[in-house]
């Protein structure tokens, strides 16, 4: 997200080149009101049919399967968190076998009540349980799998999820200020972190505009590794998988998977190919979405600072020059009304004309697109839905793509159809 807000002026990737479907509306969730800076929506993975609403002040509300709002938290972390701007309760994230261990993750800024040797607004990631009562956790977490130093109180990232692979992705954004003044994004040498002038000097600042992926299954035990994140003694409450990109190598950090990334504030995984999506915030000139398709083992860099979109940073003339970066499938200028993209997911709900369009948007505008690449590269469908300021997509175990905005919760509905055992369609 940002903290400076900066008509729209889109590139041929964003230009309307097919219509709206007919059957397609977007409209508030029935009987939902009264969240309280809504972040985030995920499912459980666990058949229950509940949804999960992270609000920003340190709470996980609970829509349940009749569409009801739990009046009492999932889980309640507010003196946990510090709640200030772009800092808060980012996300949840359910482990793979959350229906049988109960094991969920929370993703906040470091508050009041946080761990020996973190600084206000530090990122923590914790693990925390579910109770006897299957609707409400433990508001203390079990342990903290990692923290990471923030040099300054925007940009934190926040999204993080499961892939197929059963490890934990973290995407976190590039320490924050503007421009990537510490150079976050493209340091991949923790012996080369920049400080002063606000950059602090932890290694695990190494981590920042990088996305990570770690192990929360298993411990490293104290020793010699190239763990940022670790304890002093080399200790971790994670590890991280022998094919990370970086496992082992004495001058990187093993939990990074991509780098190069301002802001990966919503990203999401195509659930049906694997693909990672990632809306990556802009600074003053572009916002752009990212696709990487599965698999992506190997080091991915997404080309922030030096490139901003698909152009050199800050201009909207001269091409990216940084060998090897990934371009954008997606772009659009950062220009009065539009000024932060909020990723969103690939359709692969009961809607069949949405089936395979990617939905994202806009947070300032409240902007809504459809993209598809029907007609070969990716292209966008401005769609006319506005709700306000959108802060999220989400989805639930059927595929149905919701969308936060204006701290209201909303849902596209339209034509539904089912497949039969037969292949034939009703």
């Amino acid at each position: 997200m940002k903290t400076a807000f900066i008509s729209i002026v889109l590139l041929a990737s964003v230009a309307a080149t097919a219509q709206v479907p007919n059957d397609v509306s977007l409209g508030p969730v029935p009987g939902i009101s009264g969240l309280s800076a809504p972040l985030g929506l995920k499912h459980a993975g666990d058949g229950s049919g509940r949804i999960f609403i992270v609000e920003q002040p340190g709470t996980v509300r609970i829509i349940d399967a009749s569409g009801n709002l739990l009046a009492t938290p999932f889980v309640a972390i507010e003196s946990r968190v510090e709640n200030n701007g772009e800092r808060g309760l980012l996300d949840i994230a359910f482990h793979p076998e959350f229906e049988s261990n109960g094991l969920f993750y929370l993703h906040y800024s470091a508050g009041d009540t946080r761990p020996s040797g973190t600084s206000l607004g530090d990122t923590i990631v914790a693990e925390f349980s579910v109770t006897a009562n299957p609707d409400v956790a433990s508001n203390t977490p079990n342990r903290t799998i990692l923290t990471v130093a923030q040099d300054f109180a925007n940009h934190n990232g926040g999204q993080m999820r499961f892939g197929t692979d059963g490890y934990l992705y973290i995407g976190l954004g590039d320490g924050g200020s503007a421009n990537d003044p510490c150079n976050r994004a493209q340091t991949l040498d923790p012996a080369n972190i920049q400080t002063g002038g606000g950059c602090r000097g932890e290694s695990s600042v190494a981590l920042l505009g990088k996305m990570l992926r770690v192990d929360v299954d298993n411990a490293t035990p104290p020793g010699a590794n190239n763990l940022c994140a670790a304890d002093g003694d080399g200790s971790a409450e994670y590890s991280v998988p022998t094919d990370n990109p970086f496992f082992g190598m004495n001058d990187r950090c093993g939990e990074v998977l991509h780098y190069g990334l301002r802001n990966p504030w919503r990203w999401s995984f195509d659930r049906n190919t694997g693909a990672m999506w990632i809306g990556d915030v802009g600074q003053n000139t572009w916002e752009e979405v990212d696709r990487l398709q599965a698999p992506a083992d190997a080091a991915e860099n997404f080309g922030w600072k030096a490139c901003e979109g698909s152009f050199q940073r800050g201009s909207t003339t001269v091409a990216c020059q940084l060998a090897g970066s990934i371009l954008p499938v997606l772009e659009y200028r950062t220009q009065d009304p539009n000024c932060s993209v909020t990723g969103g997911y690939r359709y692969r709900g009961p809607i069949s004309s949405l089936h395979g369009l990617y939905i994202y948007g806009d947070f300032c505008s409240g902007n809504i697109w459809f993209a598809d690449d029907d007609s070969g590269p990716w292209q966008s469908t401005l769609t006319g839905f506005n709700q306000g300021n959108i802060r999220s997509f989400g989805e639930n175990e059927q595929g149905n793509v919701y969308v936060i905005a204006g701290g209201g919760l909303f849902r596209f509905e339209g034509n539904t159809e089912i497949i039969f055992a037969d292949g034939f369609e009703e």
